[in-house]
């Protein structure tokens, strides 16, 4: 039976939730060999009590997802950071749940700004698909330096900096909400996630060759 889920806007009630949260994504982050932003528990109740968090919780009140929003650029940009699931959540649809409920508060918030996000994961790009989302090249995100600054903790930093930022082995995707009013249809959605997946083959390659300088690095990090 799929669990059913409360995704709510966060507040000064859920703050008790924060070190659990910032445990996860750094143990989420560890798992898979890259890195996310690290965000310490104080960081996270402030987003809480702005309004700027989404939570989710189980029908038995556990705690089970979560993901806050960050603006760049003096608002042009927004991103919807810090997705995480519990892993005994994973692979339930929450993961959906939870992008598109902070999807439409950044929406909501932001409405005259262009969301974006950074993954590697082709579940997330085909979410991120649905929402109108587009693969870009990196020169159409944020070039604040403070965002770009966050890709410390991974892995594949030295990767990023060696193209000067251009290009890494994560897929950016750029939600334009003046583009999208125009040209949100079945057939390019559809071709949208061609792109994707073409794109997520390449880069799997690309990593593939890379895996034993990417192992020496993790050890370097990590340990």
């Amino acid at each position: 039976m799929t669990p059913n889920f409360s995704v709510l806007v966060a507040d000064k009630h859920h703050t008790q939730y924060a070190g659990d949260i910032c445990n996860e994504m750094e143990a989420s982050a560890k798992a898979r060999g890259t890195g996310i932003a690290k965000r310490s528990p104080e960081y996270i109740i402030q987003k809480m009590n702005e309004g700027k968090a989404v939570i989710a919780f189980a029908e038995d009140g556990t705690w089970a997802g979560f993901c806050y929003i960050e603006s760049w650029s003096h608002g042009q940009y927004v991103a919807n950071s810090g997705l995480i699931v519990a892993p005994q959540f994973r692979k339930s649809g929450l993961a959906k749940q939870i992008k598109t409920k902070i999807f439409e508060l950044s929406r909501n918030m932001y409405p005259e700004s262009k969301i974006f996000g950074l993954t590697t994961g082709l579940a997330v790009m085909k979410i991120n698909s649905d929402l109108g989302y587009e693969p870009v090249t990196y020169s159409e995100l944020t070039q604040d330096d403070a965002f770009w600054s966050g890709c410390k903790s991974c892995v594949n930093y030295d990767i990023l900096m060696g193209k000067d930022r251009k290009n890494c082995l994560c897929t950016a995707m750029l939600y334009d909400p003046a583009e999208q009013a125009a040209k949100a249809t079945p057939e390019t959605a559809k071709k949208r996630l061609a792109v994707l997946e073409r794109l997520s083959k390449l880069k799997l390659y690309v990593f593939l060759k890379s895996l034993p300088q990417l192992a020496t690095r993790t050890k370097q990090i990590f340990l």
